[in-house]
């Protein structure tokens, strides 16, 4: 199975637009991602999905992985603190078939399980193995422009009976969530009488009638 090669319609290559060096400032997504409220379901150890979105200089490492347990699949349920406009993706998977060797990504729909993935995907990739996490797989940032919530869902590896994930980084452009303008609509709601040239204001909100 090791022979998929590199002709998969053109989502994978080798080579990205940024040099090596570059990598670890365009896949700095992970600190956007709500760590706390991540979920991976199918992983032997709990909590250590989490452990995969971390620094590209520490892709390598192998002290933090993700197994999966009764099968070959991976589901990740990943929330943001805001909104993304996903551009790319890297995943280091295991040694030998344990690398996972497809991908399915959704966005925007939270608490996806195992029995909801067989919908169309937003985007989905036939994988490479990739042990160094320098493979980028480029979405089509015109499906994923405004992410708060990403799934990404392996279903199957190269022919063992776990998968065994090292790695995932993501890249793209993080806008953060529209709180200050609450706070200064919070403000608003006591008028300056500077602002507001009528006496017949009335601040308090009207209730729904």
């Amino acid at each position: 199975m090791a022979g998929h090669g590199h002709s998969h319609g053109g989502h994978c290559e080798h080579e990205s637009e940024e040099q090596p060096s570059d990598l670890g400032v365009a896949y700095s997504l992970y600190t956007k991602i709500d760590t706390e409220n991540v979920q991976c379901l199918n992983e032997v150890v709990e909590e250590s999905g989490k452990l995969v979105f971390k620094p590209w200089e520490k892709r390598l490492e192998t002290d933090k992985f993700v197994e999966s347990d009764v099968d070959e699949e991976l589901l990740f349920n990943v929330p943001f603190t805001g909104t993304v406009k996903l551009k790319g993706i890297i995943v280091l998977g295991g040694e030998d078939t344990t690398h996972p060797s497809k991908m399915k990504l959704f966005k925007n729909r939270p608490n996806i399980n195992f029995d909801d993935v067989n919908t169309e995907a937003d985007e989905e990739f036939e994988m490479q193995p990739d042990l160094d996490g320098t493979l980028e797989y480029p979405v089509k940032v015109v499906k994923f422009p405004n992410v708060h919530h990403l799934t990404i869902y392996f279903p199957k590896n190269f022919g063992a009976e776990r998968t065994k994930i090292y790695y995932i980084g993501l890249k793209g452009e993080y806008t953060k969530p529209p709180r200050q303008e609450i706070t200064l609509m919070t403000y608003e709601a006591a008028p300056n009488p500077c602002d507001h040239k009528t006496e017949a204001f009335n601040p308090v909100p009207h209730q729904i009638r």
